[in-house]
């Protein structure tokens, strides 16, 4: 499975980005999905997860702020995030698992990160 992510940019505190990420390859082995970041100087985490049948997860710094979303049938995933703000500074990056289980680092498949870049 390959993933593509594309979205990220450079955007001003308060502003908004959507991030898409676009699977490829033997997605119908592709069960839980979710976004990850990782900042510079910090461990990569895991802010918002989406099973395979649409329950959602979200890390507590951003719920209220990220919306998951995906579309089975094309394969694709996406995370709109709105009221950015400097700490949502890092790079993001799609992943899927083969499991049922959202909440986990143990993915199977990661894209190459997109830059998200958030100035005050």
């Amino acid at each position: 499975v390959q993933l593509v992510e594309s979205g990220g940019g450079l955007v001003q505190a308060g502003g908004s980005l959507r991030l898409s990420c676009v699977a490829s390859g033997s997605t119908f082995s592709v069960n839980a999905m979710g976004w990850h970041r990782q900042a510079p100087g910090k461990e990569r985490e895991l802010v918002a997860g989406i099973s395979g049948r649409g329950d959602t997860w979200y890390a507590d710094s951003v719920k209220g702020r990220f919306t998951i979303s995906r579309d089975n049938a094309k394969d694709t995933m996406s995370l709109q995030m709105l009221s950015l703000s400097p700490e949502d500074t890092a790079m993001y990056y799609c992943a899927a698992r083969r499991g049922a289980l959202v909440v986990t680092n143990d993915y199977d498949y990661w894209g190459q990160g997109t830059q998200v870049t958030v100035s005050s």
